[in-house]
């Protein structure tokens, strides 16, 4: 078993049971990450980054 295997047990481990404060967590961090890329770019880019946001929440949300 390889280190990320490892951390990957870890992870899940912490995350059972507690999948509706991961997904709210999860939510927040997206937004704030969309928010601060969107200012980054002045908004040139404001389509792509939404796609992007949705794209990693619904990999998130699986």
């Amino acid at each position: 078993m390889g280190m990320f295997d490892d951390i990957k047990g870890k992870v899940e481990d912490l995350v059972h049971g507690h999948e509706d404060k991961v997904e709210e967590l999860s939510d927040q961090g997206i937004a704030k990450a969309s928010e601060a890329a969107d200012g980054a770019t002045g908004g040139k880019y404001g389509d792509q980054i939404d796609a992007a946001g949705q794209k990693a929440d619904d990999m998130i949300g699986e």
